[in-house]
């Protein structure tokens, strides 16, 4: 693609020596530099259209009706604007590196890298955004390594933009600062909606309905055999054992966040059985609402109960491929997930 535009000079140069005068293929030398402004930077761009302009210049020695004059002054004014088009080109696109570095800046922090390990707990993690430019949405997930074992969170805010990223960031924190603190899970939750309400009172009344999230918690005790899940409208985790699978789903109903005004603050933990060898997938609604081409969903539980073997790592790296073959290569809604393993004391001690 670098090349293109000396590859169309030198095509139209040959063509313009070796055709008849009539055909005067001389009069496309202009389009060499025009491309050129797309592609390369200022300099290059006005020696290129220098060098389209001797070459009309030659040709008029050997072909007198060529209307030289007309294609060197057009060559001349195409090579200039060309110039300023590649000048602003490179303006944006440094502009544009500039805001990228914020936004990876900003994804750390938001979505910041999860340790692979928290004493007897492996935990990987996966992020996918829908658009292939973007860097952040409304997909969010923390882990956090408390005295009441480790604690996880994962959501999805319902909205896309930066109003959305603002809300997954309120809750995020939140989590953060009363994670290590709270005595329950149910504690929790209950400063992450009032975190969320107050979060979603100071923007303005538009934005205020894609403040409405989704989330889970769960919490793994380091000394026994079990996790503590939260549910607040979230999809159900799924749990692999060995052969078996297991998609728990919450008994009770517990409200999603930024709803409580309108569904009241009812929250119900639910407590599963977790033993060594045991892994735990969490994910948000974009993996089981990824669609075909017939428009069937993704058959997450089927798909789990074939890949159960694989460790957190391989396991969210064939989601991940088996995701996008699932929906023909392009995804319609951002994706993060979380494989969780409780290992083995060989395991730990390795």
């Amino acid at each position: 693609m670098l090349l293109a535009p000396l590859i169309v000079t030198i095509l139209i140069t040959g063509l313009a020596a070796s055709t008849p005068r009539e055909i005067a293929f001389s009069r496309l030398l202009p389009a060499a530099p025009a491309l050129a402004a797309a592609l390369w930077p200022v300099l290059p761009t006005v020696l290129l259209g220098t060098f389209c302009l001797l070459v009309m210049i030659g040709l008029s020695f050997f072909y007198s009706d060529l209307g030289t004059p007309y294609t060197a002054a057009a060559i001349v004014a195409v090579t200039l604007a060309a110039a300023y088009a590649s000048h602003l080109r490179l303006q944006r696109e440094e502009t544009l590196f500039q805001v990228r570095l914020v936004a990876d800046a900003a994804q750390k922090v938001l979505l910041r890298t999860l340790p692979h390990r928290v004493q007897n707990v492996e935990i990987e993690s996966l992020y996918v955004a829908a658009q292939e430019q973007a860097r952040i949405g409304g997909d969010f997930y923390e882990a956090a390594d408390t005295q009441y074992g480790v604690r996880l969170l994962i959501g999805d805010v319902r909205g896309k933009g930066l109003s959305a990223v603002g809300a997954a960031s309120a809750v995020i924190n939140c989590f953060r600062e009363n994670a290590y603190d709270q005595p329950d899970l149910e504690a929790v939750i209950r400063r992450i909606q009032t975190t969320t309400s107050r979060y979603s009172a100071s923007v303005p009344a538009d934005d205020q309905a894609e403040h409405f999230a989704t989330a889970l918690i769960a919490e793994i005790p380091y000394g026994g055999g079990h996790v503590r899940i939260l549910n607040c409208g979230h999809p159900p985790p799924v749990f692999l054992r060995g052969g078996e699978i297991q998609v728990l789903e919450p008994t009770l109903a517990s409200t999603p966040l930024n709803l409580s005004a309108l569904l009241g603050d009812h929250y119900n933990v639910d407590t599963a059985a977790f033993l060594p060898g045991d892994q735990m997938l969490l994910y948000t609604d974009g993996v089981t609402e990824t669609r075909d081409r017939a428009g069937a969903f993704f058959p997450l539980a089927d798909w789990a109960r074939r890949h159960n073997p694989a460790p957190p790592r391989e396991l969210l790296d064939r989601l991940h491929a088996d995701l996008l073959r699932y929906a023909n290569g392009r995804l319609d809604d951002d994706i993060a997930a979380l494989a969780v393993r409780r290992l083995r004391t060989g395991a730990l001690e390795q």
